[in-house]
């Protein structure tokens, strides 16, 4: 006989109403390794080539170490969730959330690293890479949820456009990726 545990998945939770669901960015574990992993590979090389020229120190592997760490904390991604109605990011530095049914302002950064800028009542402000929200279906889907919300309520005076739009390039990706993966293109 097979024992229940009482947890739910966060599926099961929106289907039976439950919004104390929390979903996490399922990949930032990955980008975390990665950035991690190039600390550590600037770390070995450096120390490497300093070793070949015979001029490694324990003074100058200190510097490389730091050198090393400091490029780990700046390529380590804040990790976006969703709960109680609101989207956190969580830096190793700042924690930043905002209520995603009061929001105020939606925009879209122009550049080459495009951004996604929320904004709600109390003046929490967060920002996010569109791509975190395109690989987690379950964050887009809580932030479209608490942007029809902000809407109904008339909070949301700007940005609408910005989440429909964001939300057809959601799709049109997630189409691509289910042909790629069938081999249909």
């Amino acid at each position: 006989m097979r024992q229940r545990t009482g947890r739910r998945s966060p599926a099961d939770r929106v289907r039976h109403g439950e919004t104390s669901c929390v979903v996490h960015d399922r990949y930032w574990a990955r980008e975390l390794r990665s950035a991690l992993l190039c600390g550590a590979l600037l770390f070995g090389m450096l120390v490497l080539l300093d070793w070949g020229l015979a001029e490694l120190t324990a003074v100058r592997l200190m510097w490389w170490a730091a050198l090393a760490a400091l490029l780990s904390v700046i390529l380590t991604p804040p990790r976006v969730s969703a709960v109680d109605g609101g989207l956190d990011a969580r830096g190793l530095l700042r924690h930043r959330r905002v209520r995603t049914d009061r929001l105020v302002v939606v925009r879209m950064t122009e550049g080459v690293g495009q951004r996604l800028v929320l904004r709600d009542e109390s003046g929490g402000r967060l920002e996010l890479d569109p791509r975190v929200l395109a690989a987690n279906p379950l964050l887009w889907h809580h932030l479209e949820q608490g942007a029809r919300r902000s809407l109904e309520r008339g909070t949301l005076r700007r940005g609408m456009p910005v989440l429909e739009r964001l939300g057809r390039r959601i799709d049109r990706e997630s189409c691509r990726g289910i042909r790629r993966a069938s081999g249909l293109e």
